[in-house]
């Protein structure tokens, strides 16, 4: 009886080192999910991952500059003057970041969660040129250090922005 017992208790040893292995191979091929980043108009809103990001790690600022301006996978329609609201994860506001549009940085940074941009008119008519049918914004993670240190850049998250007055 012992005998059997002692194989039967192997067999569950064996067993529970296999599901263990197995439970810690499929968590190791998982990617951590991004910070995210949320735009608002009215009362619709669009949230995503970032485009780049390496856990938290300087891209540098070419690097920065061509993930703002890939491809969004996030659209919202923007009437003219109306507010646009832009929240962040703590982690990405306690770095900074700054608003780009088409891949130009277009505000200083911010240590905020959440930012409003009260009645901008994004969409208005520049020196003669209609305006324009769509932007492409970027919040950049970066870090806010005086003008001759070098700034770290972390992240980027696009976001595609439709004139609903077109």
């Amino acid at each position: 009886m012992t005998m059997l017992q002692s194989v039967v208790r192997r067999r569950r040893v064996v067993a529970a080192a296999g599901a263990v292995s197995a439970g810690l191979l499929v968590l190791s091929a998982c990617d951590k999910p991004t910070p995210r980043a949320t735009v608002t108009v009215g009362s619709d809103s669009v949230s995503a991952e970032a485009a780049c990001y390496d856990d938290g790690k300087d891209l540098g600022r070419e690097e920065a500059a061509k993930c703002a301006v890939k491809k969004a996978s996030h659209t919202i329609e923007v009437p003219q003057s109306e507010t646009l609201r832009i929240g962040v994860d703590p982690e990405v506001a306690e770095t900074g970041w700054a608003l780009w549009i088409n891949g130009q940085q277009v505000t200083n940074v911010y240590k905020k969660t959440y930012y409003s941009f009260e009645g901008v008119d994004l969409f208005a008519d520049q020196q003669g040129q209609a305006a324009p049918k769509e932007l492409n914004i970027s919040i950049v993670e970066q870090d806010k250090t005086d003008s001759t240190a070098s700034k770290v850049y972390k992240g980027a998250w696009n976001f595609k922005l439709k004139n609903a007055d077109s």
